[in-house]
């Protein structure tokens, strides 16, 4: 197999356990990565404002991939290196859909995170993501419906009773292919770890795709390497499978 020179790792569920810490075993993990020459990079859902703070307490000096691939920043500084924003139609669209099926929602801009509101000219903001939080898994099936009746969407999950959009062709996989044409690298040279449906194309395209104990089964069906929860460091078990730490 190809040496790994990148291991990109999904911060929910994946980097972070059920407390919503790095463990120090994790912590110690990633920081022996570095000292080997294997560059630690985060791909999460989250904004940046929610996963700098993380970046910055584990000392990395690397790309951070946000909003599920909709912006790549240079940390740290950060400068944006990318983005890739969301149809204000289509984000009116789905502000629609939540009063219609009574769903909770979030929406991500490129000025702030909206929870249980929006603005009054929904126009007026540059969109990155919207979310829905739901309780009912036919709810959630029937807003997954009317949403498949549109163009220009791309559609995951971080939990199996979320949804999370993008604008299609905005995600994890095309956000690190994005940033290994600046460092010159190969995708054969990446590990990529996380547990959700927002992970599923940057597991399937890795060099090694890893899917932690905790990850949705489907997730598990694409990884080829299953690894233990984030709550048994499940980072530390896949650096050692795949020869990134000893």
């Amino acid at each position: 197999m190809t040496e790994i020179k990148l291991a990109v790792l999904d911060m929910d569920g994946t980097l972070l356990n059920s407390q919503d810490h790095v463990t120090d075993k994790t912590r110690s993990a990633i920081h022996e990565a570095s000292r080997k020459g294997v560059d630690v990079m985060i791909a999460t859902g989250r904004s940046l404002p929610a996963a700098q703070d993380h970046a910055k307490a584990l000392g990395l000096n690397e790309y951070i991939i946000t909003g599920n691939g909709s912006e790549i920043w240079l940390f740290p500084g950060p400068e944006l290196v990318d983005r890739r924003p969301l149809n204000t139609d289509l984000v009116e669209m789905m502000w629609e859909l939540k009063h219609t099926y009574k769903a909770r929602h979030w929406a991500a801009s490129t000025s702030k995170v909206w929870k249980r509101e929006m603005p009054d000219n929904i126009a007026s903001e540059e969109w990155l993501k919207f979310g829905y939080d739901l309780d009912d898994y036919q709810v959630r099936e029937a807003i997954l419906q009317e949403l498949s009746r549109y163009d220009g969407l791309e559609i995951s999950n971080s939990h199996p009773l979320n949804i999370e959009v993008n604008a299609s062709g905005v995600h994890k996989a095309n956000a690190i292919e994005h940033v290994l044409k600046r460092k010159k690298l190969d995708i054969a040279q990446v590990m990529a770890c996380g547990d959700s449906l927002n992970d599923i194309k940057m597991i399937q395209r890795a060099g090694a795709g890893v899917a932690m104990g905790n990850a949705q089964d489907e997730v598990k069906e694409h990884a080829d390497f299953v690894t233990g929860t984030n709550d048994e460091d499940g980072i530390v078990q896949a650096f050692k499978q795949y020869g990134v730490i000893s």
